[in-house]
């Protein structure tokens, strides 16, 4: 799916299974015939007269007044999931509306304030507007597995109930090629899905952002010191975890003349290839030049705790000389603090 006021689901990772044909029809139509439909109806089972008939209800088909869709238009795509991007919401469904529960009043305001600005970003105007409520102009989805472009409108409202805090996504109107038609309860369901998940995928990506920018402050303000490891060998130690430095080493180790090559964050390896910077960089950082030899080195980057150590190796994967690594703290220390 697509939008300009054309909704983009793939670029939020809502990932739509479908069949490899370009006809939208074969996307939610099943590949077999339909020849079941032309199956002559059920009759009953004629007993002799002495017979005592015996039945296994393993199989046996509930009696009631069902409705919905056979052959050509059973839709046979995968319902759309909400994607849980949003920490401590839980998901209920009424019917096909889709209600987000939350615990804390302020996560409740951040996500209206998200609900805003994901409107405003794909351009969808407010027929309605109050503190709590919104009702949506038209909304426009172009995907492979439609005919034609979707149009649907939504109330979104948020309420408190129970010290919970709930927000909630209703489809009100529907039409298919520009003309108004009714909703199909399949296809309630999944344009509520796809535009609670435009709501929480932004969210997520404002959560990204905010942590992103939080790591930098804390990593401005790093202390690097020289210590030893659990073997009593010496390591440089950052004073902070290990996930916040490993954010920042694809920028880091270029800064200091390391080329990286190749990174594995759950081995905590960097390997990269080291070529000595030129004499402004030095002057630039205030530090007299490392006595490192050009070549191909590997960093280790080992979680303890709030701090993590950091361990260098050449080539053949032995540890450099100790006294190359403490020539390597301050410079480390330099380029944080430059940062």
């Amino acid at each position: 799916m697509k939008f300009s006021r054309q909704l983009a689901v793939s670029s939020l990772a809502v990932i739509v299974l479908a069949a490899c044909s370009s006809d939208p029809n074969t996307r939610r139509e099943a590949k077999d015939d339909f020849n079941y439909l032309d199956a002559p109806p059920l009759e009953s089972w004629t007993l002799p007269e002495d017979a005592t008939p015996q039945f296994y209800p393993n199989y046996e088909i509930p009696k009631g007044d069902y409705s919905g869709g056979i052959g050509r238009e059973v839709d046979i795509r995968p319902p759309q999931q909400v994607l849980e991007l949003i920490p401590g919401a839980r998901v209920e469904r009424q019917g096909s509306d889709v209600t987000l529960w939350l615990l804390q009043k302020d996560e409740m305001d951040k996500v209206w304030s998200t609900v805003k600005t994901m409107l405003a970003e794909i351009n969808v105007k407010a027929r309605k507007e109050t503190d709590d409520f919104i009702e949506t102009d038209w909304v426009s989805w172009v995907s492979e597995d439609e005919d034609v472009e979707i149009g649907s409108r939504y109330e979104i409202s948020r309420f408190e109930a129970n010290n919970r805090y709930g927000f909630k996504m209703k489809l009100i109107d529907w039409r298919e090629g520009g003309k108004d038609k009714p909703v199909t309860r399949v296809n309630e369901e999944r344009y509520n899905t796809l535009m609670t998940n435009l709501v929480t995928a932004r969210y997520d990506r404002d959560l990204r952002e905010e942590a992103a920018l939080r790591a930098q402050e804390l990593v401005k303000s790093i202390p690097i010191s020289m210590g030893t490891d659990r073997s009593g060998l010496p390591v440089i130690i950052a004073r902070t975890p290990y996930n916040v430095m490993w954010q920042e080493i694809p920028e880091l180790l270029p800064k200091m003349g390391f080329t990286i090559e190749e990174r594995n964050q759950s081995q905590g390896t960097a390997k990269a290839k080291y070529a000595a910077p030129d004499d402004a960089f030095w002057n630039d950082v205030g530090l007299k030049p490392i006595d490192l030899e050009p070549g191909d080195y590997t960093f280790l980057f080992g979680d303890l705790g709030n701090r993590t150590s950091i361990n260098v190796t050449d080539k053949d994967g032995k540890p450099v000389a100790e006294n190359l690594l403490r020539s390597l703290e301050p410079l480390i220390s330099t380029v944080i603090k430059k940062d």
